[in-house]
């Protein structure tokens, strides 16, 4: 029956292991013009998470985009993943998502009831996150793909961007890591079934609660830890801060069965293009090469990376706790040094 057919099977990448590279991105945008306007708060120029543009003293608009190919053979799981990690870019700019519209792509055999359990998915996703999807756009393609725009709104004065970390601030992550390794061996069918579970639920957790947290605090810079991988992510952040980073690798939450998935080479191929991308810009030291692997892995709808001032990170620890799926205190900013991260 077409509804048993398993959507990963249908796309030969998954979830954000299928983004270009981020230094493919940075070459092709490197020379288009764009217009001038002081309104737009954050454009593209320091590829930050999402655009933001200020309406008013008190309200400023910010808009994101996210789609991907199936990363969850269960259409409906898949379009709660595809919806939350959407979702993500509005929260890492510390703004409230309120309307979205949907992107899909399927393929002329897929199922009516497919399409509309993808579709159920998102619906759901954006209603525990109180968004609103009002439409959107579908197209046939050979491989189904599922997405969304969104749009939210924050105040001017309290945009987070992946710019701006000061050093001695403290270096926040709210999931675990290791999620791309997890879906490159479950396409093999390799994953057990404690495993598969844990894995949809950090996909699908919203990083609504990590958010609200952070803003009851400073919070000097924060990007959402995605495609780029987290050394992807946070090299982007340092290079835009002018800072270096020191990470304690031995506080970050690798999930356990990544790690012996990547100790064996099951590595997405997402893991490569992070690696070529930053990995000029990192010191490994003596850190196990397994453990690096999963700190280029790409991940789909991964928590939020935060840098707060010291002075409130005990707190912002303690509160974090009690709202996200693994608060981690994984490292400081530094002045800039030669590399811009040390790993240890």
């Amino acid at each position: 029956m077409e509804e048993d057919v398993k959507l990963t099977k249908l796309a030969k990448c998954a979830g954000c292991g299928a983004k270009v590279g981020a230094g493919v991105l940075a070459k092709l945008l490197s020379d288009i013009p764009t217009l001038h306007d002081d309104a737009l708060l954050v454009g593209f120029d320091k590829s930050d998470d999402a655009a933001v543009y200020k309406l008013s003293d008190t309200c400023a608009l910010v808009q994101t985009l996210d789609f991907f190919p199936p990363i969850a053979d269960d259409p409906y799981t898949f379009g709660q993943i595809a919806a939350a990690n959407a979702l993500s870019d509005i929260y890492a700019m510390g703004g409230e998502p309120k309307l979205a519209l949907n992107i899909m792509c399927i393929p002329k055999s897929m199922s009516d009831h497919s399409v509309h359990e993808i579709l159920r998915g998102g619906y759901e996703k954006c209603a525990e996150a109180g968004a609103i999807i009002c439409g959107g756009h579908s197209i046939f393609d050979e491989e189904p793909k599922y997405g969304l725009s969104v749009t939210g709104f924050v105040h001017p004065e309290n945009v987070w961007k992946n710019h701006g970390a000061k050093p001695d601030d403290v270096l926040f992550l709210t999931k675990p890591i290791g999620i791309g390794v997890l879906t490159a061996a479950q396409k093999g069918e390799l994953l057990e079934l404690d495993t598969k579970e844990r894995m949809i639920r950090l996909m699908t957790t919203l990083n609504k609660g990590a958010r609200d947290v952070l803003s009851g605090f400073r919070v000097h810079a924060c990007t959402d830890v995605t495609g780029f991988s987290f050394l992807g992510h946070l090299y982007e952040m340092c290079s835009g801060s002018s800072v270096s980073a020191e990470i304690d690798t031995s506080s970050i939450s690798l999930i356990p069965e990544a790690l012996e998935f990547a100790r064996v080479g099951i590595l997405p191929e997402g893991m490569y293009r992070n690696r070529t991308f930053a990995e000029h810009a990192v010191d490994t030291g003596s850190v196990e090469l397994a453990v690096c692997d999963l700190l280029f892995d790409p991940q789909t709808s991964g928590g939020l990376l935060a840098a707060v001032p010291e002075e409130d990170a005990d707190a912002v620890f303690h509160a974090l706790n009690e709202r996200v799926p693994c608060a981690q205190r994984v490292g400081k900013i530094v002045e800039k040094k030669k590399k811009s991260i040390y790993l240890f």
